[in-house]
């Protein structure tokens, strides 16, 4: 599993996998979801602006694992 360091609290998923450049745009992610193949915290993501926090684990089946970790000081 690998890890993707946020600072902030939180973040919507989307911009969560752009950042992270798991996917190029925000259009590439409404397929991972119509085929619900997102899962956070082993729940399956249907919404695009769902929250992301520390210590949350997503998994993209098919492309990886990872765990949400924080780079607050």
């Amino acid at each position: 599993m690998e890890e993707i360091e946020i600072h902030t609290s939180e973040i919507n998923i989307d911009q969560l996998l752009k950042w992270a450049g798991i996917i190029d745009n925000g259009a590439q992610i409404k397929p991972l979801l119509e085929d619900k193949l997102i899962k956070l915290n082993g729940t399956t993501v249907t919404e695009r602006r769902k929250k992301v926090r520390i210590n949350d684990v997503i998994a993209i089946d098919g492309i990886g694992c990872w765990r949400i970790i924080t780079g607050e000081t």
